[in-house]
């Protein structure tokens, strides 16, 4: 079994301590979001967990705990999103140069392979063209170079909530944005896409690309996936086989996984977020948050399933 952590929140920036606390219980309580009265008691113990995947933007606050995660044998690596973005499109974001700084940290705590890097989501607009993204990947490209192996880009997603934040923002700073994923913007995605491969060869990155469709191949960028069962075999598991997630987006080839997180909870406010409807529903669900909670968020309804642990 895969542990994700967590596609729907940042778990290393704000509920580090609430998911100590749940591996030293050696379970959670995982909650359909679309349904909270089916909810799973999930084991965390170490026999049952083949690995745990971070996800997060600012794992500062969880590098005290890596320690304590290698004490008690758990397997795992981080996804790193790292993008050098405007304020106004992440307000939550620590200055560049501490994320950098962070990055390089962990890297020398648990070893490049298993810091990938993500330069995701790729957002076209007015304030980040393809130029800007190609200038600003590089840069980090350079500052980057050893500290991690692995390269994974997309483009956004222009969700119906994330289309109207991001229309809502560019009425009031006179922003457009673009999609770049579509046809009639090939023009522009494809220069970009050739920059991005040819960046990623020259400081030392193999360039992979989340859920995209057309493929970007010609570009010297390959499919991938962010849950990623070959990388898990690599590092961790030669013999043990890990299917692919049916329940995820058609073009993702992410490995089967039970994500601990919950949607409307993650504290960064990007305003490219699916994960979060509005800062007043994070705010109003955070009210709900105890570290000691068998979930992320407590009060939940409906009675419990005990989870069998399965690749």
């Amino acid at each position: 079994m895969i542990i994700s952590a967590s596609r729907r929140t940042d778990i290393p920036a704000y509920f580090g301590r609430w998911f100590l606390h749940r591996l030293s219980e050696g379970f959670f309580l995982s909650v359909n979001p679309f349904n909270p009265n089916q909810v799973r008691r999930i084991s965390l113990l170490r026999e049952d967990v083949d690995a745990i995947v971070f996800w997060t933007k600012n794992p500062r606050p969880f590098l005290p705990a890596l320690r304590e995660m290698d004490a008690r044998g758990y397997r795992y690596y981080f996804l790193y999103t790292l993008n050098d973005y405007p304020d106004i499109l992440e307000p939550g974001m620590p200055p560049l140069s501490e994320r950098i700084d962070s990055f390089k940290l962990l890297s020398d705590a648990i070893g490049p392979p298993r810091v990938v890097w993500r330069y995701d989501p790729i957002i076209g607009s007015s304030l980040t063209p393809p130029a800007y993204h190609a200038e600003h990947l590089a840069a980090l490209a350079g500052q980057l170079t050893g500290f991690s192996e692995r390269l994974i880009i997309s483009f956004l997603d222009y969700y119906g909530k994330v289309t109207r934040r991001l229309r809502r923002l560019g009425a009031l700073h006179g922003i457009t944005f673009t999609d770049l994923t579509r046809e009639e913007h090939r023009a522009a995605r494809e220069p970009l896409a050739e920059a991005i491969g040819r960046i990623a060869a020259e400081n030392g990155f193999a360039a992979y690309s989340c859920s995209e469709a057309p493929s970007l191949e010609p570009f010297g960028i390959r499919p991938g996936s962010c849950i990623d069962g070959k990388l898990i075999r690599a590092l961790f598991h030669p013999d043990r086989p890990f299917p692919r997630d049916r329940h995820q987006r058609t073009h993702c080839r992410c490995a089967r996984s039970i994500d601990v997180g919950v949607y409307n909870t993650c504290q960064a406010y990007c305003t490219y977020c699916y994960a979060n409807l509005s800062e007043e529903a994070v705010r109003k669900n955070l009210q709900r948050h105890r570290t000691e909670g068998p979930s992320l968020l407590c009060e939940q309804d409906g009675s419990v399933e005990i989870d069998r642990p399965s690749s």
